[in-house]
């Protein structure tokens, strides 16, 4: 199973994740990210996609 692992002294809040995959990623309340760091394999795409489209490449895929 894949997991997520954001960096975060990388990443900037920025939410273009949040976007791309709502199911994985979201902004709390204090505008901050949170995300579940295991996922349903079906959202494999939207998760990739969500990886593509950080503007600072905070996002990385474990084994």
């Amino acid at each position: 199973m894949k997991t997520i692992d954001v960096d975060r002294t990388l990443c900037d809040n920025h939410g273009q994740c949040a976007i791309a995959a709502p199911d994985v990623f979201r902004m709390n309340a204090d505008g901050e990210l949170e995300y579940e760091a295991t996922f349903d394999d079906a959202l494999l795409d939207v998760v990739e996609e969500a990886i593509d489209v950080c503007p600072v490449q905070a996002i990385f895929l474990k084994d």
